[in-house]
């Protein structure tokens, strides 16, 4: 389906031209990749709670699909809870180096087994053995608590731990991308792409900053 272009009197140029807005995200993140001096994949991932009290935390985007963006956690996890329950999520990525962000929120799905198996089987062996050994967001007794129960976990799956069944992917499918881009005296660039549905064509209207 044809994307089309609304509330513009200029075509889109330079850091906001193309026509497919998750290409132009990756291009954007493998520029901050090389500039960024900590975590240029790190977005902040907002949820929202059963009785609608919102909630945001870090978290670091692992891929940009040609459909949606993907990150990994623990499934008992708060945000994971909240992800369910809503079936919706939103998140911003910032790069002070760049002076851009981006905005992202629509619905999110779980990662297939098969996807996630093989992204756990690349992380490295601690951070292997440590997703198995933490009951993320749960009241911890002590840090040493922690380490004995990594300690456990190495002896009981040794050196090629498998993925835990409560561990895996999620991919937020957008139904609204927003492109920032710093400009002078608060005179910011902002390109808001939307459609109706995740089969939907896109259509992009410039923001006033």
């Amino acid at each position: 389906m044809s994307n089309r272009i609304e509330n513009e009197s200029e075509a889109r140029t330079g850091l906001f031209a193309g026509d497919d807005p998750f290409a132009l995200a990756r291009g954007w993140l493998d520029e901050a990749r090389a500039r960024e001096v900590n975590d240029p994949d790190a977005i902040a991932l907002a949820t929202v709670d059963a009785a609608g009290l919102p909630n945001v935390r870090m978290v670091l985007l692992k891929e940009i699909e040609d459909a949606g963006f993907v990150f990994y956690t623990n499934y008992g996890s708060a945000k994971a809870q909240e992800i369910d329950q809503a079936g919706m999520a939103a998140f911003v990525m910032h790069w002070k180096s760049l002076r851009r962000q981006i905005r992202v929120r629509g619905p999110v799905e779980r990662v297939a087994g098969a996807e996630a198996d093989a992204y756990f089987a690349s992380r490295a062996l601690q951070s292997r053995l440590g997703a198995w050994a933490s009951r993320q967001s749960q009241p911890l007794a002590s840090r040493s608590a922690l380490m004995a129960e990594v300690a456990r976990q190495t002896v009981r799956h040794g050196p090629n731990p498998p993925r835990p069944a409560f561990w895996g992917g999620y991919r937020i499918i957008p139904l609204e991308i927003e492109f920032w881009a710093d400009g002078a005296f608060r005179l910011h660039d902002r390109f808001r792409w939307r459609r109706d549905s995740v089969q939907g064509p896109w259509s992009v209207t410039r923001l006033s900053p």
